[in-house]
């Protein structure tokens, strides 16, 4: 085990594991490796990767991260590899295909729970505290015993459990072998001096508490996880359990950049330091936000829209005399791109590339190689003239990035289909209606369209075209494109969202759908709305895999449109692997 000097805070990201638990949050394993390269140069300490025994897939999630990640030093002021961390039960299974995902990491570690509170211990469990104490202490020496000697241990339900038993638990995981004793309140019952109480309680009255890291993991229910967290570090915690944005279980988990930058404000009043990099906070805030699709509210401290906004004429008139009067902070501290009005219309291609490779180079979670490939860039740079030509007030830095993510999600997924041109008829007395085209590239060309060769832009295949009527606008052109690829799906989520301000500003769609369980035969390739199924469809569809689609346009039904086909795709990717492994 590394020791860490005694004012250092770690940070222990669980963005991947508690923070996939968010509902509707998944994510795929490249999406993982991803996130957790940017959690990498954003400075994370510890990054618990998955629930490796949950199933294959978080397995080869943690464990690529752990191959791909470990190693990594980039960006990191503190010179140390990132942590990778495998969560698992007290149960010798998990133990052991934990360290089987974690080992290939550098620095590896193992963090296991059992619940200690009387009310878990009884009714869900049905142990008594003495065989919680074996259980426990089993689990940390099995840990150790496979060479693992950072191992961290987390009474469940904490701030439920006797304190006395706390004390006495930990004392016995601690001359087991553990390392960092994390304090979790999980249901996020406490308030912000009870749970300081219960840390400086257990700091002072452990038998070897100066030899371990204490930790704290807390929940937002009453909304209080960032209090609590702090309360913890004020009376003696040197580790603090955080996720991007908050995301996590019910009302969320403590969040990151709250976390960082409170102690960054006040480093003389909690007296720790910390090697997160803050300028890359805005980026991967909005990388998590793009993979899980979960939005932040517009006034979430730090991330959210209004964060660094000013409404009041007094307010702005203060701001603009002197920044201080009232930000505490600038949004260059953060990592927020500017809003200034770089291009327009009559800008150039060196004009366009040279902003990009600026933008790129500030942020670590895009790639600038795609500027290489001048095919690509030429796409790019068609898309922004469009973009440029429809916006009269130029693209701000918040646009191009916008049209790099657009280009990027559709160049991620294999291409089955795509959007070609959408017609939509919609208006208060008359019935919804859209008609939509299709680049088939399947070669499997749907009987009921148009079957021609389309070689536009170099792009060869088979132009489908199909009418549906719907609800709305948005539900019709989704009915036409089901029933050009000949799929049932259930529609589980959409968003929309502004990227600027104005009428003429890009809007981004994510949407979320699943393949219904129950197809009939001869579909038409209906699309389920989940809120409107009956109780038994929606139970039987809720286990099915979800698939994320995204799309940006200045016309928010074409970004409908991109963002449900670049969703289809990647269902009919799965689809076609699926097949595959099975012939």
């Amino acid at each position: 085990m590394t020791q860490y000097d005694k004012n250092r805070l770690i940070f222990f990201d669980t963005t991947l594991r508690d923070g996939e638990q968010s509902p509707g949050a998944t994510l795929n394993i490249n999406e993982k490796v991803e996130i957790a390269k940017q959690l990498s140069a954003l400075g994370v300490d510890v990054c618990e990767a998955g629930f490796p025994i949950a199933s294959n897939g978080d397995f080869e999630a943690v464990k690529r991260i752990a191959q791909e990640v470990g190693p990594l030093l980039d960006n990191r002021k503190s010179g140390e590899e990132m942590v990778i961390c495998g969560l698992a039960r007290a149960v010798e299974g998990d133990i052991r295909r934990a360290y089987d995902a974690v080992k290939y990491a550098p620095r590896h570690r193992i963090h296991t729970f059992l619940a200690t509170s009387d009310i878990h211990l009884k009714n869900k469990l049905k142990i008594t505290r003495k065989q919680c104490i074996e259980k426990s202490v089993a689990a940390v020496k099995l840990i150790k015993s496979l060479g693992v000697n950072d191992i961290e241990f987390s009474p469940e339900d904490a701030g439920r459990s006797d304190k006395d038993f706390l004390v006495e638990i930990l004392t016995e995981v601690i001359k087991a072998g553990a390392t960092t004793l994390n304090i979790p309140d999980t249901v996020g019952y406490l308030m912000p001096e009870q749970y300081g109480e219960l840390i400086n309680y257990l700091v002072t009255k452990t038998p070897g508490a100066d030899t371990v890291t204490w930790s704290t993991h807390c929940h937002n229910d009453l909304g209080l996880a960032t209090a609590n967290t702090l309360a913890g570090v004020r009376n003696g915690a040197r580790q603090v359990e955080v996720t991007i944005n908050g995301i996590g279980e019910r009302a969320g988990n403590t969040a990151l950049e709250e976390i960082a930058l409170s102690t960054y404000m006040h480093k003389g009043f909690f007296n720790v330091f910390h090697h997160i990099d803050t300028t890359h906070i805005y980026g991967i805030s909005q990388l998590v936000i793009k993979r899980t699709g979960m939005i932040v509210q517009a006034n979430k401290a730090i991330v959210g829209a209004n964060a660094f906004a000013h409404e009041s004429g007094i307010h702005q008139d203060g701001v603009l005399k002197c920044k201080e009067t009232y930000e505490i902070m600038s949004p260059d501290l953060v990592g927020v791109p500017s809003n200034l009005l770089i291009l327009g219309k009559h800008s150039g291609r060196n004009a366009f590339r040279t902003r990009l490779e600026t933008l790129l180079k500030d942020n670590p979670s895009y790639d600038s190689k795609i500027l290489e490939n001048d095919e690509e860039f030429q796409k790019l740079f068609k898309n922004f003239k469009k973009l440029a030509d429809s916006k009269k007030k130029g693209v701000t830095d918040q646009d191009l990035y916008a049209l790099i993510d657009d280009f990027l999600n559709i160049k991620k997924c294999n291409e089955f289909y795509i959007l070609k041109n959408i017609h939509v008829t919609s208006g208060t007395n008359t019935i919804p209606t859209a008609t939509v085209q299709l680049i088939d590239l399947t070669g499997n060309v749907n009987e009921a369209s148009s079957d021609f060769a389309e070689e536009n832009e170099e792009i060869a295949g088979n132009v489908i075209t199909d009418a549906h009527i719907g609800h709305g606008a948005v539900h019709a052109i989704f009915q036409a494109i089901n029933r050009l690829v000949c799929v049932n799906s259930v529609l589980r989520t959409y968003e929309l969202k502004a990227i600027t301000e104005g009428s003429d500003a890009l809007g981004r769609v994510v949407v979320r759908i699943s393949e219904q369980n129950d197809q009939k035969e001869n579909s038409s390739g209906n699309v389920a709305i989940l809120g409107e199924m009956k109780e038994k469809e929606r139970l039987g569809n809720s286990s099915a895999d979800v698939y994320r689609g995204e799309g940006a346009d200045n016309d928010v039904l074409v970004a409908s449109a991109k963002a449900y086909v670049n969703a289809i795709n990647k269902l009919m990717s799965a689809k076609n692997v699926l097949t595959q492994s099975t012939q």
